[in-house]
């Protein structure tokens, strides 16, 4: 099994920035994509911003040039560093991980439990 675990949330100012990380642990043989999810309340959760095993980089466009996605393979850990926070950014964020848990290249995703952000104006 794979657990996922993401922290770094709070209430900060508009302008201001927070960090997010999440780690996976358990049954891990490689992690191909990490993703970062928000839910606005009584909508749909929708990709903020995603990057592959190799590097790549993914963004919704009103988070673009604000946020920014890294991860580090040796923990298993990814990050979104917000910068320039607006109210409209208010919401929980998830993390998703697609998991190889033994090297046979079948992969499962997991989700953490998520993390709140709110911004004030």
């Amino acid at each position: 099994q794979v657990q996922v675990v993401e922290s770094g949330g709070g209430l900060v100012q508009a302008g201001g920035s927070l960090r997010l990380s999440c780690a996976a642990s358990g049954r891990i043989f490689s992690i191909n994509a990490m993703e970062w999810y928000r839910q606005f309340s009584g909508k749909q959760r929708e990709l903020v911003a995603a990057i592959t095993n190799g590097g790549r980089t993914n963004y919704v466009d009103s988070v673009k040039g604000r946020f920014t996605i890294s991860r580090d393979n040796a923990k298993n850990t990814v990050y979104l560093q917000m910068n320039n926070l607006k109210p409209d950014d208010t919401g929980s964020y998830y993390c998703r991980m697609v998991v190889d848990g033994d090297g046979r290249g079948y992969y499962y995703q997991y989700w953490g439990q998520g993390t709140q952000v709110t911004v004030s104006p």
